[in-house]
């Protein structure tokens, strides 16, 4: 008699991450005012996800960002985004890069203000020379997540912070990057507004589909995320999901071997 053998099935391929890291060396300096800021750091930052970075000031969380986010190059090692490599690219070739791929939301909102806020949503991609009827319904639907479909027509100076920084963000979002970077978001906002922001930014994941990477000091901005990277003296320690907050003060307070 024949053995009939069942053959086993393809396994799927893993998701490309939405960025990736190898060997991250960054170095400022020289000679005996040589500082390391990165020492060979190792991480895949998941798509779909929201990832904060944590760690103590001087431990390499900006730096990594900003590498990451094609604004600072490494000494060493090398950056994927996307699934396209940074290494090499020109300055114009980044700048295009992260035009069409890349969101940026900073601590100090970088709204201009004599225009409104939905001119201020609006001018990165009036500056890319891209058509706003292809984009409409994505502003339409971004703007009605972050609620902001009655503050359109208000300059940055009518608007509170937290109001600010949701323009900031649905300027982040409307292009559909592959990933948005937060630097420190809620750093200029109250304990309410923090809260809003970290909120639609945690929202923006569940309801578009957003990758989103956060820079933060803070345990209550961390606790927002779905993984937790923690740097310390330039190196990755951990890398949790979904931490709890003991798990988090135990991992901030060890120091890289």
């Amino acid at each position: 008699m024949t053995s009939l053998q069942t053959a086993t099935p393809p396994q799927p391929s893993p998701p490309t991450p939405a960025a990736s890291a190898r060997g991250l060396l960054r170095t400022y300096g020289q000679g005996d005012t040589l500082v390391t800021a990165l020492r060979g750091v190792d991480l895949d930052l998941p798509s779909g996800r929201f990832t904060a970075i944590m760690g103590p000031s001087g431990s390499g969380k900006s730096t990594l960002m900003h590498c990451l986010a094609g604004l600072d190059q490494p000494t060493e090692g090398s950056i994927s985004v996307a699934g396209q490599s940074l290494e090499g690219m020109s300055d114009d070739a980044l700048t295009r890069f992260r035009r069409d791929h890349v969101g940026f939301v900073f601590q100090a909102f970088n709204l201009l203000p004599m225009l409104t806020a939905e001119q201020n949503i609006w001018l990165p991609t009036e500056l890319a020379g891209r058509p706003r009827p292809a984009l409409q319904d994505r502003f339409d639907h971004v703007v009605e997540t972050l609620g902001l479909t009655g503050r359109l027509t208000h300059r940055p100076s009518e608007l509170s912070g937290g109001q600010q920084q949701r323009v900031a963000i649905a300027r982040a979002l409307l292009t559909g990057p592959a990933i948005v970077f937060a630097d420190e978001p809620t750093g200029n906002l109250d304990s309410t507004s923090s809260a809003e922001v970290l909120s639609l930014l945690r929202g923006s994941v569940r309801e578009l589909g957003q990758t989103v990477v956060m820079v933060t000091h803070e345990l209550d901005a961390a606790a927002y995320a779905d993984d937790v990277v923690v740097l310390a003296d330039g190196l990755v320690t951990h890398h949790l999901a979904a931490p709890s907050r003991d798990a988090l003060v135990a991992a901030l307070a060890e120091r890289a071997a």
